[in-house]
């Protein structure tokens, strides 16, 4: 299966990094390099992760990774898994 990230993704990303880099920017760097291994890992088996509690949807799935949730979208039609979003406290929509 293709990965691929949203652009909600990759702001959303951008905007956590930057504010841990304003503590430690090599803090910063590990964070953004074990949450892009742990993406990399979801092809190989994507139902591991848990189901979007606020859908009834098998194919929205979500990971979580030191409090943050990244959810995904199955496309099994086209054979790829998009990385919505990640946020932490904030509500997601």
């Amino acid at each position: 299966m293709i990965l691929e990230k949203s652009i909600r993704f990759d702001e959303e990303l951008e905007v956590i990094v930057d504010f841990i880099s304003t503590d430690s920017p090599k803090k910063a760097l590990i964070f953004y390099d074990e949450l892009i291994s742990k993406i990399k890992n979801i092809p190989s088996n994507p139902y591991i992760h848990r189901k979007r509690e606020s859908t009834n949807d098998e194919k929205i799935r979500e990971l979580i990774f030191k409090g943050y949730v990244i959810p995904f979208y199955i496309d099994i039609e086209n054979s790829k898994i998009v990385i919505l979003g990640i946020f932490n406290q904030n509500l997601w929509g």
